[in-house]
């Protein structure tokens, strides 16, 4: 379970959930009072390492619940010590709903969740009206709910669900750039579906200023 050449203890970039200590306090996870970003469902920790690197003065954090994969995002962190990336493993909905506080983060991220096929898994889909509106007490006013997915049903689900949500505003899609290198992409799975010519589906909500 291992990641090559990674050490079996590579904190703090990659923690369990067990080993929060309740409530996370920013400042103190951090050691600083950047702004935080969430990445939900962060696979293999693509998007966490390289926003991480392009935007050094925010804090991003990668919810994972494979402990593998978890890992594995957490490795990449790790190789090159990242001071501003960092991967839990562990439910997400539960760290979101018990151990981050209220209107504490800029940004969350969801990208390719699981589209649960079957009719009888749909509701496994994190995309619900409870997710959307835990969002909206963690996401400051004025921050951003990101997600995108190949599934177009799906999208049109979420985007539904989003746009008539009171508390977000739907803003323009994010634009499609070319990748300029095989790593360029906002989750390696993003590069395995546009490597198919499939499409992506992308959105961006803000959340209300109260």
């Amino acid at each position: 379970m291992r990641s090559i050449n990674a050490p079996a203890d590579i904190r703090p970039w990659f923690t369990s959930i067990n080993d929060l200590p309740g409530t996370i306090r920013w400042p103190e996870f951090w050691g600083n009072s950047n702004p935080v970003e969430l990445d939900v469902g962060c696979g293999r920790g693509l998007f966490v390492d390289a926003a991480s690197a392009a935007r050094p003065d925010t804090n991003f954090l990668g919810l994972e619940l494979d402990l593998k994969e978890a890992r594995r995002a957490g490795a990449r962190l790790w190789r090159r010590k990242a001071p501003n990336g960092r991967i839990i493993s562990g439910d997400a909905t539960m760290i979101l709903k018990f151990q981050v506080e209220p209107h504490s983060v800029d940004a969350i991220h969801v990208y390719f969740p699981d589209p649960w096929w079957k009719h009888r898994h749909r509701k496994r889909r994190i995309f619900t009206d409870e997710f959307a509106d835990l969002c909206a007490t963690l996401i400051k006013p004025g921050g951003f709910l990101h997600s995108w997915t190949d599934v177009k049903d799906y999208f049109e689900v979420i985007e539904a669900l989003m746009n008539h949500h009171s508390m977000y505003e739907a803003q323009a899609t994010p634009e499609e750039k070319s990748p300029e290198h095989d790593l360029d992409y906002r989750t390696s799975f993003e590069r395995k579906k546009r490597m198919l010519g499939l499409p992506i589906y992308r959105g961006l909500w803000r959340r209300k200023i109260d």
